[in-house]
């Protein structure tokens, strides 16, 4: 209910009283012209006037007004004061407020509500004028000639491999396409690390370790890797080992994390977790060090539950759409739930097409040829995915939330006969045991009892009430005793059976979904025509082949086949063009997330249709991605800054040098774990808490609550398996940039704080991890500074270290502890934080 103040509504009473007092003196077309026209040409015309309309309803003229748009009338002329047209400018509705970007003035109203008692009067000669202005707003893109021709939405063809000047520079076709345009525009690329001294040697051997593992190298495999007489053989080598580790899935499965905006907790006021989501991203990581195709990782998480034959993987994979915000005490269910199916729809196509069809909820897309109707199309292959929600199917208490429980009955796979199979048997077999010896008592008493209840104890659910009950009447204290005895086994039994197998956090459909409208306005309470599941126009229109089974719709199963297809346009550029901006900076598309109209063109168009064709062909492997692009000779150029390429090409668009970069949030704080020696390598399993300072936890609603500490070596864990709470962030993450939870996250943008520098000199965690840096240096060289500043350095920089350096370093403890009166230990501290401090430290390349 909306409250009004007693002098807000004296001011509007006296606003209404002075205008209709003015009003009244002029003739109905001064007061259109000097009084309505200004609001309406202010407020009003930009969406209902010439252009493009919104709701399908003009204000230009008497007529067009009368007639209303797609929600019907908005005046009327018997009851001029119940008029929706009023309703709207009052906000009245929470759901019809005009306009939308803020309510007008109480004077405002007044005068439209004046203009509205008279009739609507709106002179013809006013109107004519107004019909002949040109729109303040483009038309939205409609599906045509020009549209379809937009280069992301034609089928990807794999073009010819252009011919170079130089053909000494490239290692393979990367290079040759880029040094295409590089010649073409008299540049020429970045000096080559692999060809360099050891110091740069080094810094490409940082930087592969950094973009496949998210880890430094340690002092020995830099040591290895300038040793070798073969640097290229070498370094190929590097990358083998580097994509065969365990540490790639964390750090390239973090990426897609983001793109489906992974966290596990609902948001709103509680933000209570999300039972065993962490399934979902232990099968992300795993996929990734897998080298599951990628059409499959695709089809797993859109359809796991409806593909053939289901696996404990594809199950857990449906987790993907229980990744988003829930609201657990909503005050309209309707929208929560539109806002649900909403979250699906952004990121599919956002993530997995490039495509912002999010923006077609409400209307027409106004600058892609998407269709209100074609986001509800897209929208109704998920239809069948009930709503995430507690006490749903008789989960028990340890698990009261819209999963299922994983067991050999549930699902009979050989995968999960072996894992849980015998144990399976042995119960069933003991309970089947246990219950003949019970039918044996009741099969002895039932002739014993009266009436009715011989016929009542053959329901297993009475017997026991009837055995306990009739004792000394039919039944004898031994045989009740006996009969009580086997129950108890029996039930316990039944609650092991129970939980057997695994808690999973995963899709459940339904096999009846509910009918999808198109929503005016994305009002789900306001349903207009039904729709049924559908590709959207631009990319072919039509429906895919959905084939019902016996568990489900299909349709999940549909779509993911035909995004998951060679055949879609988008899929696998969208994923190449993400390879591409990890390994180089940004995408050769700037706009990951966005591929259509408006999103950023490709700068290098012909190298991004190769590479989706070499991935496509290449069975949707995605380590074969990697060993191409890091192998390339454009990936060991330097980063170094050259005034004149710089001043052809200052945004870097040609690639002419390698992007630098700082490191991620979770490859700084793993960087300080692994350079200290604490960081706990361990990969998988439930997510872990490491320490929050106590101030922070003071800004919860309950201080403390949802976070339970880790004890060591877990909290040392690297950061991929830090528990992702909404409204409670890891303090060192959020502050070096960690992704959105809320929403799809193509890019993380790197921002430069002040309070970042004091985190990293002031905070706890870099203070603690310091101490411990420094007692692993005393530790590894008990009495000899000098080998102590050394080992610092070295486990730092991750390169052979300069005389230079290890002199100042050493002079800097010493003034320490001369000039400070600092104890040996406490000054090594001092010089460890520094060293998590340097740039080098913080910066690749």
């Amino acid at each position: 209910m909306r409250l009004v103040t007693p002098t807000a509504l004296f001011a509007t009473l006296l606003f209404v009283a002075a205008t209709t007092a003015t009003a009244a003196e002029k003739s109905d077309a001064e007061f259109f012209e000097q009084d309505v026209l200004p609001i309406l040409e202010a407020k009003c015309l930009k969406c209902h006037g010439t252009g493009p309309l919104e709701g399908e309803l003009s204000l230009v003229g008497r007529k067009a007004i009368l007639k209303g748009g797609e929600g019907g009338e908005i005046v009327d002329l018997k009851k001029p004061a119940e008029s929706r047209l009023l309703v709207a400018i009052g906000y009245e509705d929470e759901f019809f407020q005009m306009p939308p970007t803020g309510k007008i003035s109480p004077k405002q109203i007044a005068v439209l509500t004046e203009w509205v008692t008279r009739g609507v009067p709106f002179p013809e000669k006013i109107a004519e004028e107004l019909g002949n202005r040109e729109p303040e707003h483009a038309a939205p893109p409609t599906v045509n000639a020009e549209t379809r021709s937009h280069w992301s939405f034609q089928k990807v063809q794999r073009p010819e491999v252009p011919k170079v000047a130089d053909d000494t520079w490239p290692t393979n076709d990367v290079d040759r396409f880029l040094l295409a345009k590089l010649e073409a525009n008299g540049l020429h690329p970045a000096a080559d690390l692999l060809a360099g001294d050891d110091v740069a040697k080094a810094k490409l051997l940082r930087r592969v370790h950094y973009d496949l593992t998210g880890l430094p190298p340690n002092p020995q495999q830099v040591e290895a890797f300038l040793a070798a007489e073969d640097a290229a053989a070498a370094y190929a080598d590097v990358v083998d080992e580097l994509l065969a580790s365990p540490h790639y899935g964390e750090k390239w499965g973090r990426h897609w994390l983001d793109v489906v905006h992974y966290a596990e907790t609902n948001s709103f006021e509680r933000d209570n977790p999300k039972p065993e989501v962490w399934r979902y991203r232990d099968y992300v990581v795993s996929a990734f060090n897998q080298d599951k195709p990628f059409d499959k990782f695709v089809r797993e998480q859109l359809a796991g539950d409806e593909i053939a034959d289901p696996t404990l993987d594809s199950l857990v994979a449906t987790g993907y759409f229980r990744l988003g915000l829930w609201d657990d005490e909503s005050a309209d269910p309707p929208q929560t739930r539109y806002d649900e199916l909403d979250d699906f729809v952004t990121t599919t196509a956002q993530g997995m097409l490039g495509l912002t069809m999010n923006c077609s909820r409400c209307h027409d897309h106004k600058l892609d040829p998407i269709a209100q109707r074609d986001y509800y199309r897209f929208l109704a292959f998920f239809r069948d995915v009930e709503s995430f929600q507690l006490g749903r199917d008789g989960m028990d208490k340890r698990f009261n939330v819209n999963g299922f429980h994983v067991d050999a009955t549930h699902l009979a796979t050989p995968e999960l006969k072996k894992r849980f199979g015998e144990r399976a048997r042995q119960l069933d077999e003991r309970i089947a045991t246990l219950t003949e010896q019970m039918n044996e008592i009741v099969e002895a008493v039932r002739p014993n009892l009266p009436g009715g209840t011989r016929d009542d104890i053959l329901s297993e659910s009475n017997q026991l009430r009837i055995v306990r009950g009739f004792v000394g009447k039919g039944v004898q204290p031994k045989q009740k005793n006996r009969f009580e005895q086997l129950h108890r086994e029996r039930e316990g039994l039944r609650r092991q059976q129970s939980n057997i197998g695994l808690k999973v956090l995963g899709v459940r459909a339904t096999k009846t979904p509910a009918e999808t409208h198109v929503m005016a306005r994305g009002n789900p309470h306001s349903p207009g025509d039904v729709v049924e599941p559908g590709i959207p126009e631009i990319l072919g229109g039509g429906v895919p082949d959905i084939t019902p089974t016996d568990r489900s719709t299909g349709r999940r199963l549909a779509l993911a086949d035909w995004i998951a297809s060679a055949d879609n346009p988008l899929t696998a550029r969208v994923f190449v063009n993400r390879l591409w901006q990890h390994h180089f900076g940004r995408g050769i598309v700037r706009t990951p997330n966005n591929f259509g109209l408006k999103g950023d063109a490709p700068t290098h168009p012909e190298l991004l249709d190769w590479l989706a064709a070499e991935f496509v062909e290449g069975g949707w492997k995605i380590k074969r991605m990697h060993r191409l692009l890091v192998l390339s000779s454009a990936y060991r150029m330097d980063s170094s800054h050259d005034e004149a390429a710089f001043e052809k090409d200052p945004a870097n668009d040609l690639f002419w040098r390698f992007e630098p970069r700082r490191l991620t949030a979770e490859e700084m704080r793993d960087s300080v774990l692994a350079v200290n020696g604490r960081l706990h390598r361990e990969v998988g399993g439930p997510s872990v808490y490491p320490p929050i300072p106590a101030l922070v936890l003071k800004g919860q609603s309950r201080p403390g609550s949802g976070w339970p500490v880790s004890p060591e070596p877990a909290r040392y864990r690297r950061s991929v398996y830090i528990h992702v709470k909404r409204s409670l962030l890891h303090p060192l993450l959020e502050g070096f940039d960690f992704a959105d939870t809320d929403n799809t996250c193509p890019i993380r943008f790197t921002t430069t704080q002040p309070t970042q520098a004091l985190t990293m000199l002031n905070g706890e965690f870099t203070g603690d991890q310091a101490t411990a840096f420094a007692q692993r240096l005393l530790t590894a060289h008990p009495d000899d500074l000098r080998a102590q500043v050394t080992k610092g350095l070295e486990l730092v920089t991750q390169r052979p270290v300069e005389k230079d350096e290890i002199d100042r370093g050493v002079a800097f403890v010493e003034s320490l502890k001369t000039e400070d009166k600092l104890d040996h230990q406490p000054a090594l501290r001092t010089y460890c934080l520094l060293l998590l401090n340097l740039n080098e430290f913080v910066y690749v390349d």
